[in-house]
């Protein structure tokens, strides 16, 4: 996994700057950075801790605690399925597996042509309707396997 993916360094040092007066600033600077950057790169949490007076460990320990904050470079479309509880009962791990076949990675991987990043999580709020996945912004309940396949051609431009 390529984590020297270069940015825009300015960008996320202006972010920091605007931000920093902000009570509880280190989340809003979070979110600004990865909606820049597209994660969180480590190279940059020196200069966050810096900029909030806080220690690195403290910036680290945020990043790490949520996981909607990514480390690294994710693909063009991030794919996340549901499998809490309710989700695996609906059958989320069959979906799961299914994905991991259709896309070609497992989780946390990124396909080749890096236009899917493949993520777990722990309830997108759709428990009556599992299996739920989101890609991107979009959530989908009673997701199928078949269903599931549509999404992803869409997302690839194939109809």
């Amino acid at each position: 996994m390529n984590t020297q993916t270069p940015f825009d360094l300015a960008a996320v040092e202006a972010i920091i700057a605007q931000r920093k007066a902000t009570p509880g600033a280190l989340l809003p600077i979070l979110h600004d950075i990865q909606g820049v950057v597209g994660y969180i790169p480590p190279s940059i949490v020196p200069a966050i801790a810096e900029g909030l007076n806080i220690s690195r460990a403290e910036v680290h320990g945020v990043i790490t605690y949520y996981h909607f904050f990514r480390q690294h470079p994710v693909g063009e479309h991030v794919v996340q399925i549901c499998r809490a509880e309710a989700c695996q009962a609906r059958g989320c791990e069959s979906l799961a597996d299914h994905a991991k076949e259709l896309l070609g990675c497992d989780f946390h991987g990124t396909t080749d042509d890096n236009k899917f990043t493949l993520q777990t999580v722990y309830c997108l709020g759709q428990c009556a309707s599992g299996p739920a996945i989101q890609i991107d912004d979009d959530l989908y309940a009673r997701v199928s396997k078949e269903k599931f396949n549509s999404l992803i051609q869409a997302k690839r431009g194939v109809q």
